[in-house]
């Protein structure tokens, strides 16, 4: 698939990420992946998705290093794909997203929403600061700023340490 990234945000952690797990399919068959399917059948029959998308997609995302291929048969050779450490750790994204969607529902029309494990009730996740534990959602004492290894472009878009850039109005 031809990237769609646009040269001046090939730094931009956002973009990378969309780059690779934007696409529609991807994130349903990362959300599969987490519900413990593994198999190209499996992942076929649930998402009703064309073999020869799914095929580019599970292409992709071993080449992206967030599954892994694994032999599980030899005669015929059959193949599973099993989530690597790096999928993993993008479970905090599906969840927020999931979340972020039920939050514009009532109650009654979430289909899925997320339980703790033993007790079953239903949690609210929320992205905290992991030094203070402080919630993330609040957008004024959380800004983005450079990071060390940012372009002078990069620099000069968050050059203010509260986050605000020059030419947009001050709200207070």
């Amino acid at each position: 698939m031809p990237s769609r990234m646009r040269l001046e945000d090939r730094e931009c952690p956002l973009s990378t990420t969309v780059q690779h797990i934007g696409e529609w399919w991807t994130l349903l068959i990362l959300h599969d992946a987490f519900d413990g399917y593994t198999r190209f059948d499996q992942f076929q029959q649930n998402l009703n998705i064309s073999t020869s998308m799914l095929t580019a997609r599970l292409k992709t995302l071993v080449a992206d290093g967030l599954l892994e291929r694994r032999l599980y048969q030899d005669k015929p050779a059959r193949y599973e794909y099993v989530l690597t450490e790096r999928g993993r750790s993008l479970r905090p994204v599906i969840v927020a997203l999931a979340a972020w969607g039920n939050l514009h529902l009532a109650p009654q029309e979430r289909s899925m929403i997320l339980v703790d494990a033993v007790s079953g009730e239903e949690v609210e996740p929320v992205l905290v600061d992991a030094r203070t534990g402080r919630s993330v959602h609040d957008s004024e004492a959380f800004v983005f700023a450079a990071g060390p290894a940012a372009s002078t472009a990069m620099r000069s878009r968050y050059a203010d340490p509260r986050g605000r850039r020059a030419g947009r109005a001050d709200a207070r």
